[in-house]
């Protein structure tokens, strides 16, 4: 069992890596989200709604722009597949879910702006201090339900396996990204813009 579990959660990794952190300037900002994600990681033991701000804010930020503004789309000739056929795989959250997910992250302040009280279903903010902790407990909670639908998702439409693999993947990613992604900074002030082709889970 635990084999198939790290056997799965290896396939995963190696697929997020190769075919959608090509570029060295994506992955130096993977590097950077990561390092924040470790902080606000840190952070939950004291106050958890600064976490979800630490985590929203610079960590995810930081992770989507990598994606969105900086990693080629279009037909990816390393793994000679198309951008289409990599969206339909996706395990985790595509380009589209991102965009959804993001949208609600930026609307929960204005909504908040616009009603401290949310109707009346909460106590409303009388500083921007206590209006900071009401931002970081909504994303807080936007996170975890974020984590939660797509599991529930992925149940759906594989299985449950599969889905706590992935959210394994999600919350031990700053790890393992530190660790992929570390030379990165370095490889882009060389002047390498795309990495190299790799050919196996693993090397980079």
């Amino acid at each position: 069992m635990f084999q198939r579990f790290f056997e799965e959660l290896r396939i995963q990794r190696w697929d997020d890596h190769r075919f959608y952190h090509h570029c060295r300037i994506n992955q130096s900002l993977h590097l950077i989200s990561a390092i924040s994600f470790l902080v606000a990681y840190a952070m939950l033991f004291v106050n958890p709604a600064w976490a979800a701000i630490i985590a929203w804010c610079f960590s995810m930020v930081t992770r989507q722009a990598g994606h969105f503004f900086f990693e080629p789309r279009g037909y990816d000739h390393v793994n000679q597949v198309t951008d289409e056929y990599k969206e339909e795989i996706k395990v985790g959250y595509n380009i589209r879910r991102k965009i959804v997910l993001m949208g609600a992250w930026a609307i929960w302040p204005a909504l908040l702006l616009a009603d401290r009280s949310l109707l009346g279903f909460i106590e409303p903010a009388q500083t921007w201090s206590e209006f900071a902790q009401d931002v970081g407990q909504g994303w807080l909670a936007l996170g975890v339900s974020g984590l939660i639908l797509r599991v529930l998702q992925l149940t759906i439409q594989r299985d449950l396996f599969t889905g706590i693999v992935w959210a394994t993947k999600i919350v031990t990613d700053p790890f393992h990204d530190i660790a992929l992604y570390y030379k990165a900074p370095l490889a882009l002030l060389r002047g390498e813009r795309i990495a190299p082709a790799t050919t196996g889970p693993g090397q980079r």
